[in-house]
Order: structure tokens, then C-alpha cells, then sequence
């Protein structure tokens, strides 16, 4: 089946619009990507240039001093609480050593047991006891959240944003990694 000249002389020119057509496409498409290449550009700039120090100022004005507060406290804690406590019980550990060594060495030496007070032992031990809980125990923390934890939560989403900010700008499709067979060759009708 043979076409008319009449009919190829429309296919060319149709073959001839659409390659037109497609080039026309691969240049707009060029455009965008490099229009899409410099809003990323651009949004970089203003994140740096307006976001990041603006974060840094906010959490310099309102958390930092919340969070600077909670490390003096947790050093403060830490050194009149913990450490005391722990020489406490280390002390007291070592104190029943010692008096445990000498009483083996007493024992070993043939002198016995002697007379035992239990009832002087059991107060000692019960003061001792109560010592030791009173300094081991930490007051329960406040149950509602401050400014500090809303500013936490936040530092927390906008953190989040820029992970899928950057997971965006690696993960996008970008046209000068993609390479058409033959940019300039229409499809086949």
C-alpha cells in the first residue's frame, strides 16, 4: 500500500512541525532547569543568609539561657548530691571493711566476740540508712512543659526541615544528569 504524494507531502510536513516542536520542547526544558538550578541557588543564600543566624539569634536569646541553666543545675546536682553521696556510701563501705578486717584480726588473735551491742548497731545503722536515702533522693521535676521545651520542639522541626531540605535538593532530579539518546530527533510518527 503505497501513499499518495499528497499524503507523504502532509507526513513530512507534520514530521517537520513535530521536530520543531520537540526541539522547541528541549529548549523550554533547559530553561526551567536552569531557572530551577538558581531558585535553589537563591533559597541556599537566604537560608544562610537569613534563617540560619536568625535560629541562632532566637536560640541564643531564648534557649541558651534555659539550656545553660540545666547544665549548671545538672553540675550543681552532680557535685552536691552524687559525688557526696557516692564518698558516703564508699566511705561506709570501707568503714564496715576496716571493721570487718579487725574483727578477723581479733578473732585470728583469739579474743573472740566479746560483748556485741545489737541494739547500738541497729540505730547506728538505721541513721546511717536514713543519711544516705535523704542524700540519694532527687526532688521530682516539675510535670508541664516551659518555653524551654517549646523552643526544643521547635529547634526540633525546623531541624527536621532542613534534613528534608537537603534530602530534597540531593534526591531531585536535575537535567544536566539526564541524557537524551538524540536531543534533536523528533520521535518517530
Amino acid at each position: 500500500m503505497s501513499l499518495s504524494r499528497k499524503r507523504k507531502k502532509e507526513l513530512r510536513k507534520l514530521q517537520h512541525q513535530a521536530t520543531t516542536l520537540w526541539e522547541s520542547q528541549q529548549v523550554l526544558l533547559g530553561q526551567a532547569g536552569d531557572v530551577a538550578r538558581e531558585a535553589g541557588r537563591q533559597l541556599g543564600h537566604y537560608n544562610r543568609e537569613q534563617v540560619v543566624p536568625t535560629v541562632q539569634h532566637t536560640y541564643e536569646k531564648y534557649a541558651a539561657p534555659y539550656v545553660e541553666q540545666g547544665v549548671a543545675t545538672s553540675k550543681k546536682v552532680y557535685n552536691d548530691k552524687v559525688v557526696p553521696a557516692a564518698g558516703a556510701v564508699i566511705g561506709s563501705a570501707l568503714s564496715v571493711w576496716d571493721a570487718a578486717s579487725e574483727k578477723r584480726h581479733e578473732l585470728a588473735a583469739g579474743r573472740g566476740f566479746g560483748s556485741v551491742d545489737l541494739a547500738a548497731l541497729q540505730k547506728k545503722a538505721d541513721k546511717y540508712g536514713k543519711k544516705a536515702t535523704k542524700r540519694l533522693s532527687i526532688p521530682e521535676p516539675k510535670k508541664r512543659m516551659g518555653a524551654g521545651g517549646v523552643i526544643a520542639i521547635l529547634l526540633g522541626i525546623a531541624a527536621a526541615a532542613g534534613v528534608v531540605y537537603a534530602a530534597w535538593q540531593t534526591l531531585r532530579a536535575d537535567d544536566e544528569l539526564w541524557v537524551a539518546d538524540d536531543p534533536l530527533r523528533a520521535p518517530d510518527a
